[in-house]
C-alpha cells in the first residue's frame, strides 16, 4: 500500500490498521468510511504512531480513540 497517496482508500486502510492494532472493542463504531481524505495527514500521524509501538497503554489507547473520534466526519 502506497500511503504517500492521499486517497480515501488509504484513509480506510489506515483506520482499519489502527482499529486492529488497538484491538478496539468499539471498532464497529469507527467506520473507516466516516473519515475523510482532507484529514489525511492527521490520520497518517496516528497510524504511524500506532504502528511504531509494540504496545500501547490504556491511557494511550483512550487518547487515540478520542482523537479518532474528533477526526471522524470532519
Amino acid at each position: 500500500m502506497d500511503l504517500t497517496q492521499k486517497t480515501q482508500e488509504n484513509v480506510e486502510y489506515m483506520i482499519e490498521g489502527i482499529k486492529t492494532k488497538l484491538k478496539m472493542a468499539t471498532g464497529a463504531a469507527m467506520n473507516a468510511s466516516a473519515f475523510h481524505v482532507d484529514r489525511y495527514e492527521d490520520i497518517q500521524d496516528i497510524y504511524d504512531l500506532v504502528m511504531s509501538k509494540e504496545r500501547l497503554s490504556i491511557s494511550e489507547v483512550e487518547a487515540l480513540a478520542q482523537e479518532l473520534g474528533r477526526l471522524r466526519g470532519k
